[in-house]
């Protein structure tokens, strides 16, 4: 029995059981929406794009250090929430340099392939 076996295949219905699982939040559905089109103008080309998204995780970061801040100052703040503010932040860091070395990366094999 081979590996691939055991993974179910996928039917229309997947993504809408997958929407009603607890949990899953509307953000999933915003993602094709922020994908560039076929035909990229400037307001939707790959480096507003990566613009777009270097501005999200700095708005996080900022966002976790006020609600770090405003916990330390004595306000009103959980600190479950405090923490995972941060830990958002943190893993939203982690993914845009994961991008930026993956892109890194393309353009390094594309600039050693041979024309």
């Amino acid at each position: 029995m081979s590996p691939l076996s055991s993974i179910p295949a996928y039917s229309p219905g997947l993504l809408q059981q997958i929407d009603r699982l607890p949990g899953v939040n509307d953000d999933v559905a915003a993602i094709p929406s922020a994908l560039p089109s076929a035909t990229p103008t400037d307001s939707n080309s790959f480096s507003s794009l990566l613009g777009k998204l270097v501005s999200e995780v700095n708005a996080q970061q900022q966002t976790a250090g006020a609600t770090v801040n405003a916990l330390q100052s004595g306000a009103n703040v959980p600190l479950h929430q405090a923490v995972i503010s941060m830990q958002e932040a943190s893993v939203s860091f982690q993914l845009m340099v994961e991008v930026r070395n993956r892109l890194l990366e393309s353009y390094q094999e594309i600039m050693r392939m041979q024309m």
